[in-house]
């Protein structure tokens, strides 16, 4: 089964390793954890657990300036996730093909 699972991913990673690094789906992804992560800091401070951020942040801090860096901190993660995910892919992808390369030269040396 793994031997299977490990053809598939070969030929696919073939076709799409070029393109993966600009696709949308994997940016998404990254995006809606950045998001998470984003609404978990407001959902956190909003509650008023801790006492000295909550003041900070209706004395000081601009709304839409803390949206703004929530967004960011959202593209930041999507971008860090595709990239994460092509290297992960890439170098099970090399893995493989070492492993294919390897034995298919001792089959080569063979009268």
């Amino acid at each position: 089964m793994p031997r299977e699972m490990e053809a598939d991913f070969f030929e696919r990673w073939t076709k799409q390793r070029h393109t993966y690094k600009n696709a949308a789906r994997p940016f998404f992804i990254g995006l809606s954890a950045g998001f998470a992560i984003g609404v978990a800091i407001l959902f956190s401070i909003y509650l008023g657990w801790y006492q000295r951020a909550n003041m900070e942040l209706n004395s000081s801090l601009n709304p839409i300036l803390f949206l703004l860096a929530i967004i960011g901190i959202s593209v930041f993660m999507a971008f860090m996730y595709r990239n994460y995910q092509w290297e992960q892919n890439e170098q099970r992808y090399l893995s493989i093909l070492a492993r294919k390369k390897q034995t298919e030269i001792p089959h080569q040396m063979q009268p």
